[in-house]
Formats: C-alpha cells, structure tokens, sequence
C-alpha cells in the first residue's frame, strides 16, 4: 500500500518480517532474561502466533522492542501459569491420600437399606410415623412433641418404643433402648 509515496506496511507484517530477520538475536537477548533458550524460543514462537491480533491503529516505532518485550510479556504469563500447576510429588501426595467414599457396592446397599427403612417407615401408624420423625429425624423434645400433638410424653415414648420395634424388626436390627427412665442401683440390687 503507497501513502504518500512510502510503502506502508501492517503491524503485523512488520512484526513477522523483524523476526524473520532478527530472530536469533531476539533469541540471544530472551535466553539472557530468562535463563532457558527453549524457553526464550517458545516465548518467540507464541509471540509469532500473536503477531497476526496487532492492531495497526497506532503504528509501531521498534517492531524489534515490541517483539522483544511482547514474548518476554508471554514468557512470564507461562510461568505464573506454571506455579499454579502442581508439580510430581505433589500429584503423588494427592494421589496417595485414601479414598473414604464409600464404593459403589456399599452406597448401593445402603440405598437399598434406606428404602427398607422408608417402606418400614410407612407402615406405621400415622401419629407414631410422625412422632418418631419429630424425635429422631427433627431432634424434638419429646415434651415438645408431646404438646405438638396433644398427648402426655409416656404416650410419645410408648410410640416411640413400638415405632423402633417395627422399625428393628424390618431392617433386621436390635433395637437399643435410649430414652425412658435407668433403673436405680437399689432395683439392681434387689433383682
């Protein structure tokens, strides 16, 4: 393209023909910065491929320092890029950390134990389903529930207890007695 009578070229093919013929120098001057000629080469490389984006809004004054500064700019980025990447021995330590997941095989069974305890939960009258519900699932005091359903506490426990047999007695497990009052040390004696 003429302006003027000039010969006016792209930003960019300025910047491809610089280092086309500067390219061993640029090399030279990047392995001194950053200590690696693969490195100062692969920076250079890059800065080719992005030699095409530069916009040729304002022209360029050193096509040589521009290339110089923009692989070096690159070069940089890969190495940050790098330090967020975990290096060999850290892959090992993570990789030799346990597994505490639960395989395949037990979540498999324990969702078919849930849906045992769903089925066996449905079974139950309505009133000791959500007595048991309120107590166990909720955590709610068992004179709380009491007053939520109109009945004294020796009722909620009485449903509790026959909510728990049913239960053990369907899932095929003992049932172990949490609440209600201990027996004194005095019956114990006695008995």
């Amino acid at each position: 393209m003429l302006r003027g009578g000039v010969v006016s070229y792209s930003n960019s093919k300025s910047l491809r023909d610089v280092l086309a013929a500067d390219y061993e120098s640029l090399a030279r001057r990047l392995t001194r910065c950053l200590g690696s000629p693969d490195v100062a080469r692969e920076a250079l490389h890059e800065a080719f491929v992005r030699a095409d984006r530069v916009s040729d809004a304002v022209p360029l004054r050193s096509p040589v320092d521009y290339l110089f500064r923009m692989a070096l700019n690159l070069a940089k980025d890969h190495r940050k890029g790098e330090r967020r990447l975990l290096n060999a021995s850290e892959i090992e330590a993570i990789m030799a950390l346990p597994d505490d997941r639960p395989g395949p095989a037990a979540a498999f069974e324990s969702r078919l134990e849930f849906e045992l305890f769903e089925r066996a939960l449905a079974e139950l009258p309505q009133r000791k389903r959500d007595v048991f519900i309120c107590a166990h699932i909720e955590l709610v005091p068992h004179r709380e529930i009491a007053t939520r359903f109109g009945i004294n506490v020796r009722t909620v426990e009485f449903d509790l207890q026959h909510a728990m047999e049913h239960l053990s007695r369907r899932l095929g497990r003992k049932v172990v007695r949490r609440f209600g009052p201990r027996a004194s040390s005095r019956s114990n004696e006695l008995g």
